[in-house]
C-alpha cells in the first residue's frame, strides 16, 4: 500500500480526505500540528476521531515554541496587521504546520503528502509552497481542490460512508492557534453580512472593566500584572484574561494570493492588545527614523508571510533588522479592558524619550531656544519659499 501523510485537523475537509483516500486503497498517516490552539483533551479527541475514521497512524507534532520563536516574535516586533486589521493568525500558523508535516513526510519516506485545502483560498499555496521547497520529489494530493467540492458535497459523501455527527457545527470553519482564531462561514462569502454572536468561539462573560499591565523586555512580552512568564505562556494568559470581554473581533477583507478578494472573521484578543501595547511602547522609545524604517520592512515581512513565502531568504534579512530595533523596547504598558473594547492607558520605560528635561510638548522648551527654532524653521522652509517665489502667479 502507498503511504499518504495527511495534514489533519479533524474538521470537515480533512475528515473527507481520510475517507476519500481509504476508498482509493491508501495507508494514511494523519498528522496534526499544534501551534498553540489545542488543549490536551482536544488533541486526544482529534486522535480518537482520526483512528475511528480509519487512518493507519495518527501523529501529533507540537510546534508552539518554535512557532513563537521563529515567527510570532517578529510579527510583534513589526506590529504586523494585514491591511491594518488582521494579525495573520492563520497565515503564520499554516506555514509552520506545513514545514512540520514536510519534515515528517520526509522522515518516513512517504509516497504522497496531502492537505484538505480548497482551490479558492490561500492555504493551498502555503502548503504547496513549503512542500515544493522541502520535499519536491513527493507528489501533493488535494482532492477537495481538484474535485471542486462544496461543504455540502463533502458532508453527503461522509454520510454515505457511515460517518455521523452534528453537521450543523460544520457550517463554520474554525482555525484556532496561539496567534488568534479565524472563523469562516456563509456570512463571510458575501460582502454585506457580519458573523452572528454564536459563531465566535469566545462569548462575552466579563462585564466589569479591568486594567491589565503588560511587561515587555526588548520587544517581547515577558510578564502580566507583575508575574514573570515565558512569552508563549504570557500570550496564552493574556488571552484568558481578555477573551471573556469579547475583545479583538473583526472581519478582515483582503487580497488572496490567487487574486480574488476574500473575507474571514477572527477573534484575536491577545494579539491585538499586544500589538497595540508594543507599538505604543515603541513610539516612546524609538526614533522617528527607526519607526519609519521598520514600518516598511514589517509591511513586506507580513506580505511575504501571508503569501506563503516564509522560506524566502529576504525574510531572514527582515527578521534581523526588526530584532535589531528592539534593544530599547523595554517597559510596562497599562491596558484598559471592557466589553468589546480596550485602550492603552500609558507606558513606563527607562528608555522613554518623552523626557521633561528636554521639553514639555506645547508648554516648555528646555534644550533649545526660541531663536534656535526661528533659524531652523527658516532653513527648512527655504526651498518651498524659493519655489513659491519663482513660480508665483
Amino acid at each position: 500500500m502507498k503511504t499518504i501523510v495527511l495534514a489533519y485537523s479533524g474538521g470537515l475537509d480533512t475528515s473527507y480526505c481520510v475517507k476519500y483516500f481509504l476508498a482509493q486503497g491508501y495507508a494514511i498517516h494523519s498528522v496534526i500540528v499544534n501551534t498553540g490552539g489545542f488543549t490536551s483533551a482536544e488533541l486526544q479527541h482529534i486522535e480518537e476521531r482520526a483512528l475511528m475514521l480509519g487512518v493507519s497512524k495518527h501523529v501529533t507534532l507540537d510546534e508552539t515554541d518554535k512557532y513563537y520563536a521563529e515567527c510570532i516574535r517578529y510579527l510583534i516586533f513589526g506590529n504586523v496587521l494585514k491591511n491594518n486589521t488582521y494579525p495573520l493568525s492563520v497565515s503564520a500558523e499554516r506555514v509552520f504546520q506545513s514545514l512540520a508535516i514536510a519534515r515528517y513526510a520526509k522522515s518516513i519516506n512517504a509516497d504522497f503528502v496531502a492537505h484538505g485545502s480548497t482551490g479558492a483560498g490561500n492555504d493551498q499555496v502555503r502548503f504547496d509552497a513549503a512542500f515544493n521547497v522541502l520535499i519536491p520529489t513527493i507528489p501533493i494530493l488535494t482532492p477537495i481542490r481538484d474535485n471542486k467540492l462544496s461543504r455540502e458535497e463533502e458532508i453527503e459523501f461522509l454520510k454515505q460512508h457511515g460517518v455521523e455527527q452534528d453537521w450543523s457545527k460544520a457550517l463554520y470553519s474554525i482555525n484556532k492557534g496561539l496567534w488568534g482564531t479565524t472563523i469562516g462561514g456563509k456570512e463571510t462569502l458575501t460582502s454585506d453580512q457580519y458573523l452572528p454572536e454564536s459563531a465566535f468561539p469566545s462569548q462575552l462573560t466579563k462585564h466589569t472593566p479591568e486594567e491589565i499591565t503588560l511587561h515587555f523586555q526588548k520587544g517581547e512580552l515577558t510578564g502580566i500584572n507583575g508575574a514573570n512568564l515565558a512569552p508563549v505562556q504570557a500570550i496564552q494568559h493574556l488571552a484568558e484574561l481578555a477573551q471573556p470581554f469579547a475583545i479583538g473581533r473583526d472581519i478582515h477583507i483582503g487580497d488572496t494570493i490567487i487574486g480574488i478578494k476574500g473575507r474571514v472573521g477572527f477573534e484575536a484578543a491577545a494579539p491585538l492588545i499586544i500589538i497595540k501595547a508594543h507599538h505604543t511602547l515603541e513610539k516612546h522609545t524609538l526614533t522617528k527614523a527607526q519607526l519609519a524604517l521598520k514600518e516598511q520592512v514589517a509591511a513586506m515581512y507580513g506580505t511575504l508571510l501571508h503569501e506563503g513565502q516564509f522560506l524566502e531568504p529576504a525574510m531572514r534579512n527582515a527578521e534581523a533588522l526588526l530584532a535589531s530595533t528592539q534593544t530599547s523596547v523595554t517597559g510596562t504598558v497599562k491596558v484598559f479592558c471592557a466589553p468589546y473594547r480596550f485602550h492603552v492607558v500609558g507606558v513606563e520605560s527607562p528608555h522613554d524619550l518623552m523626557q521633561a528635561k528636554f521639553g514639555k510638548y506645547g508648554e516648555m522648551n528646555n534644550a533649545w531656544s526660541g531663536q534656535d527654532v526661528r533659524g531652523f524653521a527658516k532653513i527648512v522652509s527655504n526651498q518651498a519659499m524659493m519655489h513659491g517665489s519663482v513660480n508665483q502667479e
